[in-house]
C-alpha cells in the first residue's frame, strides 16, 4: 500500500472525532455515534481508493453504521478493506469518560477476517511476550509466562479486561495469581493496543470482546510487533449460522493476529476524550485540535500527529 494512505485515513480519523467530540459528556449515545459515522464516510469519499467495509460498527449499537459490504472512497483506485468504529466508546463518549477514540485499519483486499458481529474472546501482548500466550491455556498459565518473558514477577504485571459480569471467575483467578488489574468499561480496542506499547502500564489484556474490535486490534498490534489471539463464542444457533454463512466453518478455532489480519496493514486512530495513550478533542473558538496515531506494518513506524483545525478554513464538525 502506497505509504501516504496513512495520513489520508488519518484525516478520516480525525474528522470522527472532531464530529463525535462535540457530544462528549451529553448522554446521547446515538448521536455521537452517528456524527462519527457520517463524518467518517464523508471524510472516506474524498479519497482516491475502492474501498470495501469488511469490518463495520457493531449492530450491538443500534445506530446508523458504515456497514459490511458499503463501498466507500472515490473509486478507480487500489482495492483496500476497511476495519472501522468511527467511535470506539460511545458509552464513554456519552459520560464523558477516557479513552474514547476514532479507528481505522486498513489491508489490502481480501486480508482482513470477516469476523461476524458476535464476542471474541481474546488475550493481547506486546512484543516482548508474543510467544509466551495461549488462549488455551489457562490466565494462571498465561500470566506465568508472559512474566517469565518480561523478566519481571506475575506481581508486577498489570492485566486489563472489560468489566463485565461474565468475567467474574476470570477476575478472580487473575487476583489468586498476585497480578494487578485495570477493568475497563468499555474499549477493549484502546486496552489491547495498551497492552503491546511501553509506557502505558499494561501488560496484557484477557477477556471476552467484540469481534470486529478483535480484527481491528490485531491489525494495530502488527504494526507494533504484538500479538492477539482471538476465538469467536457464540451465544446462539442463529449466530453459529450466520458465521458460517460468512465462510466461518470451525466454529472453535483459535485465530493468531496473522489470520486476522494478514499482509500489510495499516492503522489509525485519532483521541476523541482524553486517554492514556492519545488526548481528547480540544475545542477553541472557531478552531481545535486533535491528536492521533498513525501506524504501518510494514516498516513498524508508529507516528503521532497533533494538528490544528480552523474552521475559517475547512468545514465545522
Amino acid at each position: 500500500m502506497d505509504r501516504n494512505f496513512a495520513l489520508e485515513f488519518a484525516r478520516v480519523s480525525e474528522a470522527a472525532a472532531l464530529a463525535s467530540s462535540r457530544f462528549m459528556g451529553r448522554g446521547n449515545e446515538k448521536a455521537a455515534d452517528h456524527a462519527a459515522v457520517e463524518a467518517m464516510r464523508k471524510a472516506f469519499d474524498s479519497i482516491d481508493f475502492d474501498g470495501t467495509v469488511k469490518i463495520g460498527e457493531g449492530e450491538r449499537d443500534e445506530a446508523p453504521m458504515l456497514y459490511i459490504g458499503e463501498k466507500v472512497g472515490r473509486g478507480g483506485g487500489p482495492k483496500l478493506d476497511l476495519a472501522v468504529d468511527p467511535l470506539e466508546g460511545t458509552t464513554i463518549t456519552a459520560k464523558g469518560g477516557p479513552n474514547a477514540l476514532s479507528v481505522i485499519a486498513i489491508a489490502t483486499e481480501g486480508n482482513f477476517l470477516h469476523a461476524p458481529d458476535v464476542y471474541m474472546e481474546k488475550i493481547a501482548v506486546g512484543p516482548e511476550a508474543v510467544d509466551a500466550i495461549d488462549l488455551t491455556a489457562s490466565a494462571t498459565e498465561n500470566l506465568r509466562n508472559v512474566a517469565k518473558a518480561k523478566k519481571c514477577n506475575v506481581s508486577d504485571l498489570t492485566v486489563t479486561l472489560l468489566d463485565r459480569p461474565r468475567h467474574e471467575e476470570l477476575i478472580r483467578e487473575i487476583r489468586e495469581t498476585g497480578a494487578r488489574i485495570w477493568m475497563i468499561g468499555d474499549g477493549d480496542v484502546q486496552a489491547a493496543i495498551a497492552a503491546g506499547m511501553p509506557d502505558t502500564g499494561v501488560d496484557i489484556l484477557i477477556g471476552e470482546g467484540g469481534a470486529p474490535e478483535g480484527v481491528i486490534a490485531a491489525a494495530a498490534l502488527k504494526c507494533i510487533g504484538g500479538s492477539l489471539q482471538g476465538r469467536l463464542k457464540f451465544k446462539t444457533q442463529e449466530q453459529k449460522d450466520r458465521a458460517k454463512s460468512m465462510g466461518i466453518n470451525d466454529l472453535d478455532k483459535v485465530y493468531v493476529r496473522d489470520e486476522l489480519a494478514n499482509g500489510h496493514v495499516m492503522f489509525c486512530a485519532t483521541g476523541v476524550t482524553d486517554g492514556s495513550m492519545l488526548r481528547g478533542v480540544k475545542f477553541r473558538g472557531g478552531s481545535a485540535t486533535t491528536h492521533s496515531m498513525v501506524m504501518r506494518s510494514e516498516t513498524g513506524t508508529l507516528r503521532f500527529i497533533e494538528a490544528y483545525h480552523d474552521f475559517t478554513r475547512k468545514p465545522v464538525f
